[in-house]
């Protein structure tokens, strides 16, 4: 397949092949060729829910893929339904994450500064 790329102001002409595709971890890696280089194209992979049987009604999972910014809940905390919990940050917006549910905090699955998936479990229940 041809291929016109415009760079900088310049346009190129390339033969382009896909050669092999190549899963690592959550990343699929797709080696293109062309006449000038092999260059690895890597496009992400839908997020791996966690598949172990749980509760819903105990745990509070992560509405967005983001970065942990803070933990404001602590094991063993009694909260009310609306609490919030920690917040995530995600497009260099801040999202408050508050307890679905009344109880009592069992653990917390992340810290400030780790990395979550859209659907993880981030706290969990009593």
């Amino acid at each position: 397949m041809k291929l016109k790329i415009n760079i900088d102001s310049k346009e190129y002409e390339v033969d382009v092949e896909v050669a092999e595709t190549e899963t690592v971890g959550h990343a699929r890696l797709q080696a293109v060729e062309s006449s000038a280089a092999r260059t690895p194209v890597v496009t992400a992979a839908a997020p791996a829910r966690e598949t172990s049987s749980v509760a819903e009604s105990k745990v509070c999972r992560s509405p967005v893929s983001g970065i942990v910014a803070s933990v404001i809940a602590q094991a063993g905390q009694t909260i009310q339904v609306g609490d919030v919990l920690l917040v995530l940050e995600a497009m260099k917006m801040e999202t408050q994450v508050s307890a679905p549910v009344s109880g009592k905090v069992a653990d917390i699955k992340v810290k400030a500064g780790d990395s979550v998936q859209s659907g993880q479990i981030l706290v969990e229940f009593a």
